[in-house]
């Protein structure tokens, strides 16, 4: 059939299975927007308040769903608001394509109204992309994005397509949903040398990210554990791959991670890393980051391997299928003094525990996980809050904690959880602090329109809590530009937008509160007053090491 440029880029996307968009419309994307009203029973359009929150609701509709987010925008400010959801997608390897229109071609370089390079602005926070110069290429190129998207380590993916092209009309002709690029296990060679180094192994320690949950390996990874009697620690990215409750799982390491995880990663002799990487904020200081140990570092994408510490055996592969054929090599085993330790460590980070009464972050997030659902998903901001929820939300299936990771992107929580909702078809939960609710609240317009399920839990503190909590440290109370010293009310602000809100100091009214919220099928915000000087811990210094953890608040600071 022929098909306009604008009709191909829609159809392509129904073809490719895409039941949502999200995005906004412009001058030089009016095109494809006149598409989605053509064939809007087979395609939903949601339109956010602003660009930014529409990328960020398709990253999260993307890592709820392990399927390919997809965002629209216009060219110029509209292709340029994408930029931050874009490289926070790219830095957490989440599969998305971005489509922007662009001025006509032969406009091109010529500094029109509204034109940009966003193709040269993009390139170094996308897998690819693509500028579209023929409407002959147009149904191919978004079926390759896709294939680009999902294959290896995922990733965002951006298509520029001129006006011109939208316009221009050829043949197309439906195919089927693109198939991603075969994965494969490690080469035999090297998994008898990762299996050589775990069965000599003492104290053996499991880390995994989100790697481990693009390959659905879950299953064999607690196989492996259960062989060699291991336990096991994750990244930020790798919360919720496996269940928070499982007996074996210390927790999130790293600078705000669990006590007993980090130590336990520190004092073991084999690592065995699935799906992650080692950045600062994990390693600390990596001249003394875990130095009696060796590495085996099993992962997709093979610049990972030995690029920040270095591994004994790494393997490029997909990490399901390794397990799978290292899993009959392993010998069974038991630890029992490694066990022992670790039960010790577990005990220290008993005694170290908050155990305040009243409503401390870590007490509202229990109150949470009374009303979460096995599905529910939570999305976060960033900042202190993201630190309490990681720390202390449970969750029983992947794909379920929404967080930025490696960029860590303020204002990314509310178009998260909308995408999120949308992928799921779950009441999803937005834990957020003042300071990042401040930058995207505008997409409260988004939620109210569309009725979709959020519990918002605000923490309000009236500061930057994690900057003032380094300048505490670090910077001798320096409070400089933490203080919000804002005169916002929530609560009105909420209600002006047209959803339900309440504000609590105590926990029995969050309780309550909570209650509410979840019985309501529309949007529901919760302000929940917390003290300025509210402490994340453990906490390991910048730039420190182990030996540096911090562990109990100062004296000194209240």
């Amino acid at each position: 059939m022929i098909l306009s440029g604008a009709d191909i880029i829609v159809k392509t996307l129904i073809e490719q299975g895409v039941e949502t968009v999200f995005g906004y419309p412009g001058g030089q994307i009016i095109h494809v927007y006149d598409s989605l009203y053509k064939y809007k029973k087979e395609i939903n359009h949601v339109l956010t308040a602003h660009e930014q929150g529409a990328v960020h609701a398709a990253d999260g509709f993307a890592r709820a769903s392990g399927k390919v987010g997809v965002v629209m925008a216009t060219s110029g400010p509209g292709a340029t608001n994408l930029v931050t959801g874009i490289a926070t997608a790219y830095l957490d390897s989440i599969p998305m394509v971005a489509i922007c229109g662009n001025v006509m071609t032969s406009q091109i370089g010529t500094d029109s109204f509204q034109e940009i390079d966003i193709t040269g602005i993009t390139l170094p926070i996308t897998k690819h992309n693509f500028f579209v110069s023929s409407v002959s290429e147009l149904a191919e190129t978004i079926r390759l994005a896709f294939k680009i998207a999902l294959s290896g380590r995922p990733g965002p993916v951006l298509i520029d397509v001129p006006k011109d092209v939208q316009i221009a009309k050829c043949e197309y002709t439906e195919q089927a949903k693109v198939e991603i690029e075969e994965r494969k296990p490690a080469k035999d060679v090297r998994i008898n040398e990762a299996v050589q180094l775990i069965n000599a192994s003492k104290k053996p320690f499991i880390y995994f990210g989100g790697g481990l949950i693009a390959s659905g390996a879950q299953e064999e990874m607690l196989s492996l554990a259960e062989k060699i009697d291991a336990p096991i620690g994750c990244s930020m990215m790798g919360l919720s791959g496996i269940p928070t409750d499982h007996p074996r799982f210390l927790g999130m390491q790293g600078m705000h991670g669990h006590y007993a995880s980090s130590v336990a990663m520190h004092n073991a002799d084999l690592i065995i890393s699935l799906g992650v990487r080692f950045n600062d904020r994990v390693t600390g200081k990596r001249e003394k980051f875990a130095k009696n140990a060796k590495i085996v570092h099993i992962d997709i994408d093979g610049s990972e391997l030995s690029k920040t510490v270095d591994s004994s055996i790494g393997l490029r592969a997909d990490i399901k299928l390794t397990l799978q054929k290292l899993l009959p090599l392993v010998l069974d085993s038991k630890k029992d003094e490694w066990q022992k330790a670790v039960e010790g460590f577990k005990k220290e980070e008993k005694e170290n525990e908050d155990m305040r009464d009243g409503l401390t972050p870590k007490n509202a997030i229990f109150a949470l996980n009374k009303y979460l659902g096995e599905n529910t998903p939570i999305a976060t901001d960033v900042g202190q809050h993201q630190m309490w929820t990681a720390q202390n939300a449970c969750f029983k299936n992947p794909r379920r904690f929404i967080s930025s990771g490696g960029l860590g992107t303020m204002g990314f929580g509310m178009g998260a959880a909308i995408g999120a909702s949308y992928a799921t078809g779950e009441k999803t939960v937005l834990v957020t602090g003042d300071g990042s609710f401040g930058m995207c609240l505008n997409e409260l317009a988004t939620a109210v329109t569309y009725n979709v399920p959020l519990v918002i839990l605000l923490f309000n503190n009236g500061v930057l809590g994690m900057v003032r909590q380094w300048q505490t440290l670090f910077f001798n109370k320096h409070y400089s530009n933490t203080v919000l010293q804002r005169k916002t009310d929530f609560v009105a602000l909420s209600n002006a937008f047209g959803l339900k809100a309440e504000r609590v100091d105590n926990l029995k009214d969050l309780d309550k509160a909570l209650k509410n919220a979840f019985e309501s099928k529309a949007p529901y915000l919760i302000e929940c007053k917390i003290d300025k000087d509210e402490f994340v811990l453990p906490m390991l210094p910048p730039g420190g090491s182990m030996d540096d953890i911090i562990v109990a608040k100062p004296l000194n600071n209240k």
